[in-house]
Formats: structure tokens, sequence, C-alpha cells
């Protein structure tokens, strides 16, 4: 049984972006049907992340224009193309931007989740197969953004990069598991791995920190600190389990030596969520020698270089980094969804918005303003 549209261009709206910081414009878009090892998408929610919002203001890259944005998302599958086994019409699905082709040594590899295929290319605006893109305007094409673009009411994206879940699970909150939330959450629970009764450091206490303070809570740690330049985070950050509160501001020394001094040598683990050079210094100077460990979850400028004292290494600290929390998107996905369905992860703390689709640009100015942690996007209002 294949769909009625199965096969055929469709026309539906999208978000367009036509320039670098200029407001999206909702228009109509034909996308062409999914190719070889393509699926096509009804995207359902899709919610803004921190990154759809740097490439859109085009500071630091390659800008690329006109381009859908988007990649935080839920949405069921429309049609598949040649080649797709383990999806088909009706299925619920995370997109990732990153993937999991199964095949390269990344994929084998029980300890990396970096496919070599489908890895995050910010620079790409067309799909593999082919090098074209999957969207055009009366003939245009318009580009890709990290091989989601959700920010479209049809999208096509690579099977390797579509986690099939519980069709139970409601889409709406999900969503928010395709990106940020995972991220942090996996930090935590797969890569720092606080024991029961630990303490843990979080730097930066935007929607990623906060879903690292998340994944510390559900494993049991006994004080989550945590870090941040505004104070105005705090209150919304107790929700997540996060008991106590450091502002760099309000020191004359660095935090790290005041973390060190409150827990008594240095936290068990610290996780860094901001991307910047100096809390990366911090982060790891704060845990404890002899068995402290430092994980860095926050995208720094790509020439930034960061120093400490090799001695801090040689007394037992590790330092470790971790690209989407370490979770596979395929094979791991589905079971952090059902860590919510059970109930052991909370995820309507984190949506702090709801807008309909006609609204895209507010959710951009809520994020421009620091307003709210998620906006989740409803594509059919």
């Amino acid at each position: 049984m294949s769909s009625s549209t199965a096969g055929l261009v469709i026309p539906c709206k999208a978000a367009v972006a036509w320039e670098a910081g200029k407001p999206l414009v909702i228009e109509i878009v034909e996308v062409a049907p999914p190719q070889a090892m393509e699926v096509r998408i009804k995207v359902k929610y899709t919610s803004l992340c921190h990154t759809d919002l740097y490439f859109w203001e085009a500071k630091g890259q390659t800008p690329l224009f006109p381009r859908i944005f988007g990649h935080e998302a839920s949405g069921i599958v429309e049609s598949v193309g040649e080649g797709v086994r383990d999806l088909k019409e009706g299925d619920h699905v995370l997109p990732v931007f990153t993937g999991e082709c199964g095949e390269c040594g990344h994929c084998k590899s029980e300890e990396s989740n970096m496919c070599d295929l489908l890895r995050i290319n910010t620079d790409r605006g067309v799909m593999l197969s082919d090098g074209k893109s999957r969207f055009s305007i009366n003939g245009t094409p318009i580009s890709h953004f990290l091989g989601t673009s959700t920010f479209s009411e049809y999208t096509v994206v690579h099977a390797g990069c579509l986690a099939k879940i519980n069709p139970l699970a409601p889409l709406d909150k999900v969503c928010i598991l395709s990106c940020g939330i995972s991220t942090g959450l996996g930090a935590t629970l797969n890569v720092a791995k606080p024991k029961k009764g630990s303490t843990v450091a979080v730097f930066g206490l935007g929607a990623v920190g906060l879903a690292a303070a998340e994944g510390a809570r559900i494993a049991g740690a006994s004080r989550i600190i945590g870090i941040d330049l505004n104070p105005s985070r705090f209150e919304e950050a107790r929700k997540f389990g996060i008991n106590e509160f450091v502002n760099p501001k309000d020191h004359d020394r660095p935090v790290q030596e005041v973390i060190a001094e409150i827990t008594h040598g240095g936290v068990d683990r610290s996780i860094e969520c901001t991307g910047n050079i100096n809390a990366m210094i911090s982060a790891f100077e704060c845990v404890h020698d002899g068995w402290g460990v430092a994980v860095l979850v926050g995208v720094p400028n790509k020439d930034a270089v960061f120093m400490t004292k090799p001695i801090n290494v040689l007394n037992e600290r590790t330092l470790k980094g971790t690209f989407f929390g370490n979770y596979k998107p395929r094979t791991d996905l589905p079971s952090v969804v059902d860590m919510y369905m059970s109930k052991k992860l909370q995820l309507e703390k984190f949506i702090t918005h709801q807008l309909p689709f006609s609204e895209i640009n507010k959710a951009f100015e809520y994020m421009l303003k620091g307003e709210g942690l998620r906006c989740i996007i409803n594509m059919e209002e």
C-alpha cells in the first residue's frame, strides 16, 4: 500500500530564509519524491534550536541562501525511495542532523556515533545521492539544512538520519529529543556517567545544559551545581534538579577555584554546555583529582584553543568530548523516547512556548531575547 502522493511532487508550505537575519517567508515550495535511500516525511512538529539561529544570522560561517532551516522535529513517513528497508509509509520518526549508515567503522564501533557518511555537514545544501536539492520554487532550487530542513510541511531526509519511534509517543513532546535535549542528556548519562550520590557541575543553563542536569538528576546525583552568567536562569533550573548556583561574575577569582572550595576539592563530574573557552577550562579544572571527569558539549569557534597545565591531567582528571550525547540516532533514540514514555525523563518542562507555523518568526524573537527554552511549532496550524 503506497500513499496517494508517492512518486509525485508535493506542493506545500515552507518557511524560506531568503537572506541572513531577515524574517522567514512562508512560501509554497515543491518537494520532489525521495530518491535512493531517501524518505519523504510529513513534518508534524518542529522546534527552534540555537544552531538554526546561528546559521540564519550567518555571522560566523559560509552563508547559503535561500535555505529551509529546521532540524529538531517529529514527523510521519509519507513515502520511501528505492533501497529503504526499515521504514515504511505511516511510521513515526525523528529526523536527526547526524546519521547512522550502519556500514562505516564508526557505526560498527560500540563506542562511536560519528558516522562517516552522515555526520553533520553545515555547508551542504543538497542531498547526498545526486547532489541536488529536493526543494524548489518555480524551478529555482532551495538549499537544504543539516539534511533535515524541517521548517517545511514535507521534507526529504536520508533514511540513515531517521529514528523510528514508538507510534504512541506524543509527537509534540518527543520532537525535542531529535537534537538539543538528547545532546545534553546523553553527555551526562553516556559520557560523564555520574555515580549515584555524586556531585555534578553544569556550565551553561540553556536547554542543553538543563538536559545535562536532567541526566544528572536521573542518575541520582546528590549535588547538581549550575554555573551561568545570567541569574534569571536560576529559578527555572531548579525544576531540573539543580540546587546550587554559581555566577562567575559574583567572584573575583576563577570560578573553578570557587567550585573546588565549596565541594572540598572539586566535583566528580562536570558538563560544559556553552562553547565558551574560559568555561571549558573552568569545567576541566573544577573536577576532583584522582577521578574527576569533565565533558565538553558546547561548540567553540573552530580556531579556538584552550590551555591548561598538563599536571591537571597527570593528577588523574579526565577530559572528554561528545557529539550528540554519544547516541547513535537509529539505534539509541527509540530508547530515549521510551524513557519519556515510562516517565523517567520529563520533557514538558523544556517546552515553554507553542506557536502555529504561520508565526514561526516569533520563535526566533523568543530565542534572540533569551526567553524560554523550547518553542514547539505546530506545522498544521
